[in-house]
């Protein structure tokens, strides 16, 4: 009987004990030098997530308007199954407190094969969009993992608007600020994943950067950051669709400091003394109101050292830091972008006449000369017929005026100054705006490719693993 009651106790020491350490078990936890994460698997889609990363400290009071400082070092052991804040957008929403990033992707065991890593730089004109995703992962744009292609997915934030795209001589001049810091995000979310990526599953010398419209611009900044030498690399393969790149001007540039001297003149601080205390001072609200009253466009600006050139001039100069690039517009997206004054004979001061046209060009392209103008009107006339499509209207003409400039070009000359091969694609299936080659499912639609090369599914498989 004793001996019974023994094997009975050792039965239930085993049935308990696994109990207790089955329950006590939440999901895959990985320790990193600054934090220990915990991590979720989703048995519904075969998904192992780590939704919330701090990837760099909050950006908040000291922080602002500098670049990314490293993550401060948390004790225990950190819930990653949450979402996290957007980097502060114009409507008030979002938090300072938003260098976080997220990774997920089919499970995966120490000792397996490493496989490829893609990072998405999230879209939204540098002023709106955020990385967080939800379980399954609809984030925006949407890479979705299947059981054919197995790679590790990275959405890092990065800062927006003013406090990302700050422009002028005066944020140079400080040594505690930095220009671009939106972009510098973008650059420490890289070097996090290089640094920590393989103990999620993903190789460090096999990454991939994918980004649509702001993110597709981010693709080419990051590429051409550094002079194209940036070191350790921290990618092989660029993806830009539809990169919106809009004219670059140097940080000290007269539209530039106008930008900047606006900003300053609705934060109140155009008189401090002290300027980056003021700035730093101002309460949020009131920052990302004067950011989106600003009279101009937030974007890169070439500061001398992270971008060091224009993009025609680096690829020029072939100072692109990627092997194989990927380029993507879509035939009419242009339109979303202009004023839909051009559609009517009777608006000012853009309308669908000649006249209208001309005042909007001269608009678009300031540092235009006359003969320059002149040149843009006989290439793009008042009904035309491109590789893909016809048009004969005012609208549609300065559609494609804006669509060359800020997005299909910038994918070409991308593509072109890949070290090693490329591939340039145009999405041709009606209505083709923007978005919608992410919004119909790429790779599965077609496009047309610029280039002589057969579409197949091995060029993503190339591209992205």
């Amino acid at each position: 009987m004793r001996s019974d009651m023994k094997v009975l106790f050792s039965i239930l020491l085993v049935v308990v004990t696994f109990t207790i350490r089955t329950s006590a078990f939440e999901g895959p936890v990985i320790t990193l030098p600054y934090i220990t994460l915990e991590g979720a698997y989703s048995s519904e889609y075969n998904i192992t997530h780590y939704r919330r990363i701090p990837f760099a400290a909050s950006t908040a009071g000291q922080n602002r308007f500098r670049a990314p400082q490293p993550p401060l070092p948390i004790k225990g052991t950190y819930n990653t199954d949450q979402s996290f804040p957007s980097c502060p957008l114009a409507d008030g929403s979002g938090s300072e407190d938003c260098l976080y990033l997220g990774i997920y992707s089919r499970p995966w065991g120490r000792g397996a094969k490493l496989r490829p890593v893609t990072v998405v730089l999230h879209g939204g004109a540098y002023t709106a969009g955020t990385a967080s995703f939800n379980i399954p992962p609809y984030g925006y744009p949407t890479l979705n993992v299947s059981m054919s292609n197995d790679f590790v997915l990275v959405y890092p934030n990065y800062r927006l608007g003013a406090l990302g795209f700050l422009p002028g001589k005066a944020i140079k001049d400080a040594p505690d600020a930095a220009l671009n810091p939106g972009l510098l995000d973008q650059q420490a979310a890289l070097k996090w994943v290089h640094e920590n990526i393989k103990h999620f599953g993903g190789d460090p010398e096999d990454v991939a950067i994918f980004g649509q419209s702001a993110g597709g611009g981010s693709v080419i900044a990051q590429v051409i950051a550094n002079g194209g030498r940036t070191t350790p690399r921290l990618f092989q393969r660029a993806l830009a669709s539809s990169p919106y790149w809009l004219k670059t001007y140097q940080y000290d540039d007269p539209e530039a400091e106008a930008i900047h001297k606006e900003f300053l003149n609705l934060t109140g601080c155009s008189e401090a003394v002290k300027l980056l205390d003021c700035l730093r001072n101002v309460d949020l609200n009131t920052t990302m109101t004067a950011s989106s009253a600003v009279n101009g466009e937030w974007a890169p600006v070439v500061d001398g050292e992270f971008l060091q050139d224009t993009l025609s001039k680096a690829v020029g100069n072939k100072l692109l830091n990627a092997d194989l690039v990927w380029g993507m517009f879509n035939t009419m997206e242009g339109e979303r972008f202009v004023s839909s004054d051009l559609e009517s004979p009777s608006a000012t001061p853009y309308n669908s006449t000649e006249a209208g046209f001309d005042r909007w060009l001269r608009d678009f392209l300031p540092r235009f000369s006359v003969e320059q103008l002149e040149a843009v009107r006989k290439l793009y006339p008042a009904s035309g017929v491109t590789d893909t499509s016809t048009y004969n209207t005012t609208y549609a003409r300065a559609g494609y005026v804006y669509r060359d400039t800020v997005l299909a070009c910038p994918a070409y000359w991308s593509a072109s100054g890949a070290r090693e091969m490329s591939w340039l694609g145009e999405y041709t299936v009606p209505p083709a705006l923007h978005v919608s080659l992410l919004e119909n499912g790429s790779p599965k639609c077609p496009f047309v490719l610029k280039l002589p090369l057969t579409w197949k599914r091995e060029v993503m498989n190339r591209i992205f693993a």
